[in-house]
């Protein structure tokens, strides 16, 4: 069985916020599947059911984004599961708004919510990153992942819950690797006129991604000081 973990802030005051990605792309996976995010458990709301094909437990930690540990503890303790089979949404200020990226373990780079869950979990749960861009330079961050989606942000909120809740149900019908290969790799460039011998860097740049992406897995290690 897999824990999938969204993370964000319970309320009516925060719906709707940039904190929120997490409950979203929940909320998405539990509308596909017929699977409501809504039983109370373990300081969690939560659904249980089959998801691509696998067993899962949907949750949404309800004790605030820098809590979200103790809930996601218990409830892997409950169901015995090892870190592994532990898989957590959450928006990413390090990835432009939209984006859609898988990890496997890694940093919190100050976001709140895996801080708290580095503590309860350890690192090496896997991450479907959602990109909600960073703010201006004249923002707090704080103030930018709780307040609302711009009128111009908001037109691509859908699009971006719709591949999260893909990359999803990918990692647990294809596995991590695979999933990493499908939505982590960059498009492709086009090559320049007349070098037909120069190597087309995209590809490159992509390859990379999937064979560093193989090799944290296999090593399970993190370079010190490396952002979630």
């Amino acid at each position: 069985m897999w824990l999938v973990l969204g993370l964000g802030n319970p309320g009516a005051r925060y719906a709707g916020t940039r904190h929120n990605a997490g409950f979203l792309v929940l909320r998405e996976l539990g509308r596909r599947w017929n699977l409501p995010v809504d039983r109370k458990q373990l300081g969690a709301l939560t659904a249980r059911g089959q998801l691509a094909g696998e067993p899962v437990l949907m949750a949404m930690p309800q004790g605030y984004m820098n809590r979200s540990g103790a809930p996601a503890g218990a409830l892997q303790r409950f169901y015995k599961l090892p870190v592994e089979r532990v898989l957590v949404v959450h928006d990413e200020l390090d990835l432009p708004l939209g984006t859609v990226r898988i990890k496997q373990g890694g940093g919190h780079g100050g976001h709140n919510g895996l801080r708290d869950l580095h503590d309860h979990l350890g690192a090496d749960f896997a991450r479907i990153r959602v990109g909600i861009s960073r703010p201006p330079p004249e923002w707090d961050s704080a103030d930018y992942v709780l307040g609302r989606w711009s009128d111009q942000q908001r037109e691509l909120v859908p699009r971006a819950v719709d591949q999260a809740a893909d990359a999803v149900e990918g990692v647990l019908s294809e596995g991590l690797i695979a999933a990493m290969n499908s939505f982590n790799v960059r498009p492709r460039r086009p090559k320049a006129r007349g070098n037909k011998n120069e190597p087309d860097t995209a590809a490159v740049e992509a390859s990379g991604d999937a064979t560093s992406a193989v090799a944290g897995v296999k090593s399970r290690t993190t370079p010190s000081g490396e952002r979630s």
